[in-house]
């Protein structure tokens, strides 16, 4: 969702060879393949099949098998989106062969040091050349930590370039959607994956119950990320009839239910930013935020993951029929990754000055 705009608006522009590798850090196909077709991405120049593993063995993995292919090509920058192992990886190879890294979606902090990805993203930010921010508080936290300015760019958020300029084939897939799973009214939309919610049985067990009597007034819907769908396997907790289980979704069919959702409940990061952008409600069950954008400008509340307080604040949001319209924050417009070539374009220009 972060790399499609930047790639297409680098071939409007023309002047750029682009090469595209696929870390194969997701590895099942409706999470990996089904997006190249719906973010119709050109397929990978090369992927390297990293699959599953422990953040150390994914990290090694793509660090060993993207050396040699940094080497040989000799690119002028290395761009990694995000806050995932890859994109550490990637920036560490990049930066001990000498090539300038450029950090998409830089600043960002939940200042949890438990969370694998706040480390992926202070670490990336201070090897990187160039950092894209998504918002004013970003840039700050990168000047705090003593990052030079010249460095830092703000754009705008890139996944919102991806939501704009997919909304209406998402919107147009609707009625096939609601009818293939029996949509008639209002429903939940929900997403997990983060370990501290659905490793241990007692903090999934607790998310189940408050989905289970969401579900006896509102429909739940559950596309189960395969680490979570593990857990539920396991028998971690039960599922009410209520709760619709279905496979992970493709990001078209996934922006379609939630841009129809009465709430979206969830601990991704990327969803508080659709939902912001959306106007959706959006409880996200995680103590902090790396985006507390979408807490004081958007629709997103933080809520622990325990049953009584999902219940309560799940209760008040579809209660809540008069919320005020809110505009996107500052650069969600759909033009952030114009504004990252135009940074590329600029910064070759001043190198190649007489």
């Amino acid at each position: 969702m972060k790399i499609a705009p930047i790639m297409r608006a680098m071939t409007h522009r023309g002047g750029f060879e682009q090469t595209l590798v696929h870390t194969g850090q997701h590895y099942d196909d409706n999470m990996s393949n089904a997006f190249f077709e719906d973010l119709e991405l050109p397929r990978p120049d090369l992927n390297l099949e990293v699959g599953s593993g422990s953040h150390a063995e994914q990290t090694a993995l793509v660090m060993m098998r993207i050396e040699s292919i940094i080497a040989q090509r000799q690119p002028d920058w290395v761009v990694v989106p995000g806050d995932v192992n890859s994109t550490l990886a990637a920036a560490l190879t990049a930066a001990k062969l000498g090539v300038r890294v450029a950090h998409v979606e830089a600043g960002l902090r939940s200042f949890d040091r438990s969370m694998p990805e706040e480390i992926n993203r202070v670490l990336t930010d201070h090897i990187a050349d160039l950092l894209f921010t998504t918002s004013a508080e970003a840039n700050d936290h990168l000047r705090r930590e003593g990052v030079d300015s010249a460095k830092i760019r703000f754009v705008g958020n890139v996944m919102i370039d991806t939501l704009v300029a997919l909304l209406p084939k998402a919107r147009a897939r609707w009625p096939e959607l609601r009818h293939r799973l029996g949509l008639h009214g209002r429903f939940v939309l929900v997403t997990l994956h983060r370990p501290s919610n659905v490793d241990g049985a007692d903090r999934l067990s607790e998310i189940m119950s408050a989905l289970n009597e969401i579900s006896v007034a509102v429909p739940v819907i559950f596309p189960v990320h395969p680490r979570t769908r593990g857990r539920l396997q396991d028998g971690a907790a039960t599922v009410a009839p209520g709760v619709r289980i279905i496979e992970p979704l493709g990001y078209l069919d996934f922006l379609a239910l939630e841009t129809r959702a009465a709430l979206v409940l969830t601990d991704s990061g990327g969803v508080q930013e659709e939902t912001t952008y959306l106007g959706i409600p959006c409880l996200t069950a995680r103590r902090n935020t790396e985006r507390p954008v979408t807490l004081a400008q958007g629709t997103n509340r933080l809520v622990a993951s325990d049953r009584r307080a999902l219940l309560e604040a799940a209760r008040e949001a579809l209660e809540d029929h008069d919320r005020p319209h809110r505009a996107p924050p500052e650069f969600w417009d759909g033009r952030t990754a114009g504004r990252i070539v135009d940074t590329f374009i600029d910064i070759q220009w001043k190198t190649n000055e007489p």
